[in-house]
């Protein structure tokens, strides 16, 4: 029995295992989730970085893993739309040596904000030194996305244009240290029109004020260094605004219910605008901790709730915000830990000391669908996740 006058530890080794779990197997129930796979991937890989424990990914998984994920980048050939970036699933990567079939197939392949930008963050995280990637013709797929008034769209065709897809753009563009052809200049000018007049920001113009957004909108001025834009005063009011979101713990929006979640975006967006400390710590980890799951492992949105990837990671983050022993510290913006942004800055010294990053021989980078699948499926285990297509 834990001595009630001691705090509740958090059952790391517990939270370790249900990560790598998801590396494995899905439940089929989450089925529905197969065109965001790399989503989970990233919240399970980068979870095992924060929990300090990339080490429980063998030398082959991690192969595996990294080869996983080259399998979904799409570079279109010099007459196809500009539409770089990865896919989230193998969905529109069949197993078939049919030309027909396949060229017929690459209409339907382009690269999807969310999962290049998690793509790439799981490369990162795993140390690979991306130079599969073409990295030009990502940005040149993410600046083919973004509107007219400096907002995004995930992809090329049928999706919405908002603060989540603006924030996906910006950490691409960081990440590959590259924003030709993106209009920074909209981009402020969209985040800024975003601006409640409770100062915190909204996922679309004329929205409600959200946690969630906030952090994307902070995020992506810090990214594309244009954080200090904002003036003084505009920066203590959203630090009020975010401050109100903590009740035990954080809540995303004014009258609703506390959310582990949101001890990530809140805290972040608090920590990108150094303000972190104005919370109450000790609340917050209670919080977090009352949606732990000390059976299994993994972290819930509520307590009593089944755990998630999703809420287990962005709790985890949360918890490192406050310095929990054993866990790595984390890049608030960029969302990874700060072993792996210490990685990708290495990346950006190497390129600059280059100064070729940008003119990959493009005939070695194209995606073919024939070798991408068999890229994709060159595994170790037949029952991972990662091998499942």
């Amino acid at each position: 029995m834990t001595d009630p006058a001691e705090p509740e530890p958090v059952v790391l080794a517990k939270h370790a295992k249900y990560l790598l779990r998801f590396l494995h197997l899905l439940p089929a129930r989450m089925s529905s989730h197969d065109n965001t796979r790399s989503t989970i991937v990233f919240f399970a890989v980068c979870g095992l970085d924060v929990l300090n424990s990339l080490h429980l990914i063998s030398p082959e998984l991690r192969k595996d893993i990294i080869d996983w994920t080259y399998g979904g980048l799409v570079t279109p050939r010099d007459h196809e739309r500009q539409c770089g970036g990865f896919m989230g699933c193998r969905a529109m990567v069949p197993k078939t040596e049919d030309a027909e079939v396949l060229e017929c197939m690459r209409a339907y392949q382009w690269g999807h904000l969310a999962m290049t930008y998690t793509s790439i963050a799981v490369l990162v995280t795993l140390g690979d030194d991306l130079s599969r990637l073409n990295r030009q013709s990502i940005v040149q797929g993410v600046a083919a996305v973004q509107h007219a008034d400096g907002s995004f769209s995930a992809s090329i065709d049928g999706s919405e244009n908002d603060m989540r897809f603006v924030y996906c753009a910006a950490t691409i563009c960081h990440m590959l240290d590259c924003w030709e052809g993106v209009n920074k200049d909209a981009m402020f000018e969209f985040i800024m029109r975003s601006l409640r007049y409770d100062y915190g920001f909204s996922q679309e113009l004329e929205g409600e004020a959200h946690g969630g957004t906030t952090f994307c909108a902070l995020a992506a001025l810090e990214l594309s260094g244009q954080l200090d834009r904002l003036d003084d005063v505009t920066v203590e009011r959203i630090k009020r605004w975010l401050v109100f979101r903590q009740m035990d713990g954080f809540q995303g929006r004014p009258n609703k219910p506390v959310d582990t979640c949101y001890s990530f975006w809140i805290g972040a967006a608090l920590c990108i605008l150094n303000g972190f400390e104005l919370t109450d710590y000790a609340q917050n980890r209670e919080s977090v901790l009352s949606t732990q799951n000390n059976l299994i492992g993994g972290f819930a949105k509520w307590p009593k709730s089944t755990p998630d990837p999703f809420h287990t990671y962005l709790g985890l983050c949360g918890l490192a915000f406050i310095r929990e022993p054993g866990l790595n510290a984390v890049m608030p913006s960029l969302n990874i830990s700060m072993a792996a942004y210490k990685h990708l800055n290495q990346l950006h010294e190497r390129w600059k000391a280059n100064n070729n990053g940008l003119t990959h021989d493009l005939t070695q980078l194209k995606l073919t669908v024939g070798s991408s699948a068999e890229a994709g499926t060159k595994t170790t285990s037949s029952s991972s996740l990662i091998s499942a297509q």
